[in-house]
């Protein structure tokens, strides 16, 4: 799956500039799946030992995460090839996602990274059953390949599921979105898609254990069930956010009273002024020159015992390192940005970022700001002008 948001985890590595991270979610999936594969070897050959046994159910565990992150990385390579930012894969409780930075900006793009992924579990599926008849003397390399290949065809057949934000959720809307040229319309149908999905799962997994009267194998169904179900809630969500910015700007939200402080300020003096006035960011400024960026957040950063002995220049975020938006950027890819950076607030400069004597601060604008007027948006409505 391709998405844009996940909590990440224990980065185990970085692969193509992507970093790789472990949900904590993935020890416990990771352990049950290896105790059920012990389980399913001892009944296919009882005649290995318990070492054996638990050594093929870790390998193959390990395997099957391996052809999970092939999966999204299959994703992330064809997203790199339309210049998407892909800013990080997470192995979780239900297998990985792939978080982009921005949708794709056209119906066939969406779609060639969608199917990237089952492309890619039904290439490994054909890989491993290859390699069990290659080798059809080795019975324990030949289990393993087999059930590798059987997971694989099912992880492909699972993601073709036309729900969002399956792949083959993300394929319906991009074939929508190509005949319609209706983004929206698009994204709102494939939601739709996916909550349908969603239910039959939870429905279909309570009856079925409800027949064979074993409520524990209603379990499975209805957690994928439920995850889909938040994640279709969630990119009609996301829907809403694009429309109530549409249209809008940096320099239609952003604030013109700018303050600023000087380096030379005690932490303690910059506390005491965020507590007078409320204000969580200031600008430094050095001999009428920008030197850095200061908030709440930064101050928090630092011990309180050392407040009184540490100056603003000593924490705050040095001009080098601040992000910057224009006033003409859209507000919807100024709030993308923000949350890829994890920060809540940027300068809005015009002039040339090259040419420092030509850059000139004309606002601040932050995630607050932003989030007041996709509420205030919602809460009035779409205006119609009458003529």
């Amino acid at each position: 799956m391709a998405q844009k948001s996940i909590g990440a985890g224990l980065q185990i590595g970085r692969i193509r500039g992507i970093p790789i991270y472990l949900h904590a979610s993935w020890i416990f999936i990771f352990a049950l799946i290896t105790y059920d594969l012990k389980a399913q070897f001892a009944l296919q050959k009882p005649e290995w030992t318990s070492a054996e046994l638990w050594a093929l159910g870790t390998v193959t565990s390990l395997l099957f995460f391996g052809s999970v992150l092939f999966h999204e990385l299959s994703h992330s390579v064809v997203a790199q090839h339309y210049k998407i930012r892909v800013v990080s894969i997470t192995l979780f409780l239900f297998g990985g996602l792939a978080r982009i930075g921005r949708d794709p900006a056209k119906a066939i793009q969406e779609f060639n990274i969608a199917v990237a992924g089952p492309l890619a579990s039904f290439f490994l599926c054909g890989v491993f059953y290859l390699l069990g008849m290659l080798f059809p003397h080795r019975e324990m390399f030949v289990a393993v390949a087999n059930l590798l290949g059987s997971a694989n065809l099912m992880l492909g057949g699972f993601n073709l599921l036309p729900g969002f934000p399956l792949d083959g959720g993300r394929i319906f809307r991009a074939i929508v979105w190509g005949i319609t040229k209706d983004h929206t319309r698009a994204t709102k149908m494939a939601g739709t898609a996916g909550k349908m999905v969603a239910y039959v799962l939870i429905g279909g997994g309570v009856a079925y254990a409800i027949a064979i009267s074993k409520w524990e194998a209603a379990v499975w169904p209805v957690l994928l069930g439920w995850f889909l179900l938040n994640a279709a809630q969630e990119s009609v969500a996301q829907l809403a956010i694009r429309e109530s910015l549409a249209g809008l700007r940096a320099s239609d939200v952003m604030s013109s009273d700018v303050p600023s402080l000087g380096p030379e300020f005690s932490l303690e003096d910059y506390g005491t002024e965020v507590l007078r006035t409320g204000r969580r960011n200031h600008l430094v400024i050095a001999h009428d020159r920008l030197v850095g960026m200061m908030n709440v957040h930064m101050l928090n950063s630092v011990p309180r015992h050392e407040w009184a002995h540490t100056s603003v220049q000593a924490a705050m975020i040095p001009r080098k390192d601040i992000l910057w938006t224009t006033p003409d950027e859209p507000l919807l890819r100024l709030l993308e940005r923000l949350l890829a950076a994890d920060i809540n607030q940027m300068p809005v400069v015009t002039g040339t970022h090259d040419d420092e004597s030509s850059v000139q601060i004309v606002g601040m604008i932050t995630r607050d700001s932003i989030l007041r007027v996709m509420q205030t948006r919602s809460e009035v409505g779409p205006i119609t002008q009458e003529r």
